[in-house]
């Protein structure tokens, strides 16, 4: 992450919004340990068979050099190289002795993966939970940002900053090392949770009982893998079938995309990166949409996103107090579909609401008495206006002001060309239209139209801070932008425009 003065200017059509003199742009130096095991198992062996054989002086030196040129630029790195070695040694061949012959082959399947290497993008800000140290008029903030590397994997990288009273933004410096934070598979699982969730799966109903059964009200994982292997070993069952096999590999799928990652003591939140662990996340996580939700006096921050396996897109929560235990979950039920869900900041009428664009051209309201499972969807919005009628979406979770609820938008018109709107929905009853502008708020431009993904302007979420919307949003699939929008002007331009 590069963070430096805006060289390009987004065209507005109003006097609203600004752009600030600040640009966060990927950084291709910043890198994480990945497992390096292209090849067959029997290239593997051979591998391990030539080390075996190096003599100990050569072994050693040849660590020497590896440490030498990449020790320093990783957290924990002989931990990292020792664990890989170990992943590649389960395929065969005959293990090594001394720890420095097994940190070299370790080396051997490991590789520097630059993770942002390729674009930082598609931000989404809230305030930081903790305050601590601020002056009167300041407030410390989180932003997540999409990063993509080689291969166009996603991955989900944060920063820190903070807004001061005049309304200057900094973003803090960035530590010299990173690493993917680590993932604690063994959390618990609730049953009925779970069952319900493979039945909409359409998983076998009566192999899912017969699975479930041998499972308390709260398991892990590894509980969940004992009963699996206690089932595929039992000669005493002998109706094993493809059916069966099937439905334990999708418990075994669903519970390993349901896990918590813990950072490390010694890291800051500014190191919490988020690398694609399930299966279902294998190709990327995109377009995280963070909140911070309030609940009885208590908050919690959720983040939307959607996880991509190359083939369907699966959309997932994230939650967390204090972004440091962050779990992570699937998004269930029949309206969990498609990508840009958006929860509201706290229930309306006693319900959770998330915006969401189920059928890929439209703006749907959903309520739910479960925060991860939805079941109803209703349309709040259809495209309008010509920026926006090759379909639209939101730009991150509703924000609350005396007017009603502030619903950023996303709109795509000719030439695939993404803009920014905006839509007041009534505080009340949110399915009430009270503004809706009818010019884009930000279009690009001939200069900042080019990219990696040409002509997109696009957020995950902005704050309100002192009157005005901090929003940040990514410039052609490429880089981050920030802008401010005073609030107030913005509320009276979209009741003038109406709905």
């Amino acid at each position: 992450m590069r963070v430096g003065h805006a060289t390009t200017v987004p065209d507005t059509n109003s006097a609203l919004y600004k752009i600030l003199p600040l640009e966060v742009r990927a950084d291709d130096h910043r890198t994480i340990l990945l497992p390096f095991s292209h090849g067959y198992p029997q290239q593997i062996k051979e591998l391990l068979e030539y080390l075996r054989n190096v003599p100990e002086e050569e072994a050693k030196k040849e660590w020497e050099v590896v440490a030498r040129r990449f020790g320093e630029r990783h957290r924990h790195f002989a931990d990292r190289l020792l664990a890989n070695y170990r992943l590649a040694s389960r395929t065969g061949g005959v293990p090594l002795d001394g720890r420095e012959r097994q940190l070299l082959a370790g080396a051997y399947f490991t590789m520097e993966y630059a993770f942002q290497g390729a674009a930082l993008f598609n931000p989404s800000l809230v305030e930081h939970p903790d305050q601590t140290g601020m002056s009167e008029g300041a407030l410390r903030f989180i932003m997540s940002l999409r990063a993509v590397g080689e291969g166009h994997i996603s991955s989900v990288v944060f920063c820190t900053g903070h807004i001061d009273a005049r309304g200057n933004m900094t973003i803090d410096p960035l530590g010299k090392l990173n690493t993917a934070t680590p993932v604690r598979q063994d959390q618990q699982y609730k049953r009925p949770l779970f069952q319900k969730k493979l039945s909409e799966m359409g998983v076998d109903a009566e192999w899912t009982e017969r699975v479930m059964g041998l499972l308390a009200d709260r398991f892990t994982l590894r509980e969940l893998e004992e009963r699996v292997t206690e089932i595929r070993n039992d000669p005493k069952i002998n109706d094993v079938n493809a059916t069966a096999q099937q439905t334990m590999e999708s418990a075994l799928w669903l519970a390993r995309s349901n896990y918590e990652v813990q950072l490390p003591e010694d890291a800051s939140v500014s190191d919490l990166l988020i690398f694609p662990y399930s299966e279902n996340e294998s190709r990327g996580i995109e377009d995280m949409r963070l909140v911070k939700f309030h609940d009885d006096g208590h908050a919690t921050y959720f983040g939307t996103y959607t996880a991509f396996n190359g083939e369907r897109m699966m959309p997932m929560l994230m939650d967390t107090e204090d972004f440091r235990t962050v779990s992570i979950h699937t998004l269930n039920g029949q309206c969990a579909q498609n990508k840009g869900m958006a929860l509201f900041p706290r229930k309306i009428n006693g319900h959770y609401a998330m915006c969401s664009r189920i059928d890929g051209r439209n703006l749907y309201l959903m309520q739910s008495d479960l925060v991860h499972f939805w079941e109803t969807a209703t349309v709040l919005l259809t495209p309008k206006y010509p920026w926006e009628y090759r379909l639209m979406g939101n730009c991150g979770s509703p924000i609350e002001t005396e007017e009603g609820w502030l619903l950023i938008t996303h709109g795509v018109g000719p030439m695939r060309q993404y803009s920014i709107g905006a839509v007041l929905l009534d505080r009340d009853d949110p399915f009430k239209i009270r503004g809706r502008l009818k010019e884009p708020l930000i279009v690009p431009t001939d200069d900042s139209r080019a990219g990696y993904v040409p002509n997109v302007v696009y957020s995950c979420g902005g704050l309100v801070w002192q009157g005005k919307l901090f929003l940040p949003y990514g410039v052609a699939d490429e880089h981050t932008a920030i802008g401010v929008v005073d609030v107030k002007a913005l509320l009276e331009q979209l009741v003038k425009d109406g709905g």
